[in-house]
């Protein structure tokens, strides 16, 4: 028997307006008005900007002016490259880049919503019939359904930083997220359509472009076993159409790199080295791991999800259920069989999990529910209100000891008042109050009334610390400034410089401070910028002698809020 028993009035949509609205709110925040900051989004804008301005053969060996990144897949950095290329004039090319951003969460959240909706559509997924009628119609249901999924997904935990950065896992996800769609096109289609097995091919090969091939790999074995369960003739497509595809786009990638690139065949080999690197045998530590950070990462999606899973235990064959379990097992395999942690490693569990939860909301009991909205309500009212006490202590002094420890993280920022940034952070606490008040005085009966609280409230904190604290967190961040000193040290007509520093401050000092770095090892360069640690003292002398020659230190600096790192900028003397 089906869980779910529901009248016509639960399943009211949200309007298109409200969910464009939640959208441009979640996303745009974060990436308007602030630096790339240090490391992954640092690094990935400095892929980008190197191509953009570079030749044929940056385009097909990332790195960072000159520093060779062979690990790195290329489909994310075209994408941003392209951006800065198409808006760069007009936005400036460290905001242009962005813009690929905001494209990649639009095709995940649109994915997630529409591939919602058709399994929401199906018969088997439909409430039983009342006694009386007044059970909801297909769409109507499958809608606020899809509604349900789209506000879990903007509630992550996990995601919310990570998308907006502009590295390969925002793509990553939107791309798993869009594999999904086709692959509910795929297996929900009366007749099996050459088109959407087609589409599905090309979708894992954009995979493998963007991270690896190891994630299209899983995602395509969990397709296999769902097709042998569900309808074997699937199981051709997939093998004939889906597999050839993916594997036809990447040798392509693969045979122009090794055409254009002179080094080409061992950049693959590292690229296939990383990879292989990431299966390891599963251990008590993974599975710690996993578990530790996967109970707020996923939040608020994994109860509803594990409670849609036993809710539709008689039904678990159901495309509803069955789809998403296909992409989510594997990928808890591949997240187990990764022992170098990294919380990025996650991400792509959170689109199946997402339309799971959904399908888990019209079997919640109402004391469940009441709990999760009550938890959300307590601990990100309380984040809110910190987040404005904090504000209140960084731009007035008081209370005093907050004000100590926010200038102790930053120190030298000087603070300023924006009346932008402070009317729409009000306008958005004054919404969430609004919002709170909604959800308890009318209790709604309908379907997406479970996570409304939890995605309005992250929206909420993020816009709070996007409006109110951006300029304190872009200068503790951001290495426009110590870019700008060394600058000031180099002369007006750039030279040469040889370093030893990471991608990230490569991007920055490059971008922000024009420094010229050296485009090849061993290329000899009258000026040294070294970075190494406080700490050691005996780096230095350890750093210097791999550089042959008498050195003279012309400038040493850091970025304030950073106490281990630090630079030092030499002029050859000899």
């Amino acid at each position: 028997m089906k869980p779910v028993r529901l009248p016509a009035s639960a399943t009211r949509a949200l309007p298109r307006w409200a969910l464009l609205a939640l959208g441009l709110l979640y996303i745009l925040p974060g990436l308007i008005g602030r630096d790339p900051w240090k490391n992954t989004d640092a690094t990935s804008f400095g892929i980008m900007w190197t191509m953009a301005h570079g030749t044929l053969r940056d385009w097909f060996a990332p790195n960072v002016v000159g520093l060779m990144l062979p690990t790195e897949s290329p489909l994310t950095y075209w994408l941003g490259a392209i951006s800065i290329k198409l808006f760069g004039g007009a936005l400036g090319d460290a905001v242009a880049s962005q813009v690929s951003t905001v494209g990649f969460f639009l095709i995940g959240s649109l994915s997630i919503w529409y591939t919602t909706y058709l399994l929401g559509r199906r018969q088997e997924a439909q409430p039983l019939q009342l006694a009386f009628g007044g059970q909801p119609e297909p769409r109507d249901f499958g809608r606020t359904l899809a509604d349900g999924a789209f506000l879990i997904y903007l509630g992550f935990l996990g995601l919310l930083v990570h998308s907006h950065e502009s590295g390969p896992r925002t793509l990553q996800i939107a791309l798993l997220s869009f594999a999904m769609y086709l692959a509910t096109r795929l297996f929900g289609a009366p007749q099996l359509k050459l088109r959407h097995a087609a589409a599905l091919g090309a979708a894992m090969g954009a995979l493998v472009l963007t991270r690896g091939w190891l994630l299209p790999l899983a995602i395509w074995l969990g397709l296999i076993v769902l097709a042998a369960m569900r309808e074997r003739r699937i199981i051709t497509r997939l093998c004939g159409i889906t597999l050839p595809l993916a594997l036809i786009i990447t040798g392509a990638w693969v045979f122009a790199t090794k055409l254009v690139v002179a080094g080409g065949p061992a950049q693959l080999d590292t690229w296939m080295s990383w990879n292989l690197y990431q299966i390891n045998w599963p251990t008590l530590a993974s599975l710690g791991y996993f578990l530790k950070y996967g109970v707020w990462f996923a939040w608020p999606a994994w109860p509803f999800a594990i409670w849609a899973v036993y809710a539709w235990r008689e039904q678990r064959a159901a495309l509803h259920i069955g789809l998403p379990v296909a992409f989510f097992l594997p990928l808890v395999v591949l997240t187990l069989m990764n022992q170098h942690t990294d919380d990025g490693m996650l991400l792509p569990l959170l689109p199946p999990l997402a339309i799971l939860a959904a399908f888990g909301l019209p079997t919640m009991k109402r004391g469940a529910i009441n709990a999760v909205d009550w938890f959300s309500v307590m601990t990100l009212t309380t984040c809110a209100a910190f987040i404005w006490v904090g504000w209140i202590a960084k731009e007035t002094g008081w209370p005093a000891q907050i004000a100590k420890n926010a200038y102790k993280l930053a120190p030298g920022f000087q603070p300023g008042f924006s009346r932008i940034a402070f009317v729409i952070a009000l306008l958005a606490s004054l919404s969430w109050i609004v919002l709170v008040h909604w959800r308890i005085s009318r209790r709604p009966s309908v379907l997406w009334r479970a996570v409304v609280l939890s995605s309005g409230g992250v929206i909420l904190c993020w816009l709070l610390l996007m409006t109110l604290w951006l300029p304190w967190i872009n200068y503790g961040k951001s290495y426009a400034g110590v870019a700008q000193q060394i600058e000031t040290h180099l002369p007006p007509v750039k030279q040469c410089v040889d370093s030893n520093v990471g991608p990230a401050q490569r991007a920055s000092f490059a971008y922000f401070g024009h420094v010229k770095f050296a485009e090849t090892e061993g290329m000899r360069c009258d000026f040294l910028l070294l970075q190494d640690s406080i700490a050691d003292d005996d780096t230095q002398r350890q750093q210097l002698q791999q550089y042959p020659g008498r050195w003279r230190m012309l400038w040493e600096g850091r970025r304030p809020s950073d106490r281990d790192e630090r630079f030092r900028l030499y002029r050859r003397i000899n």
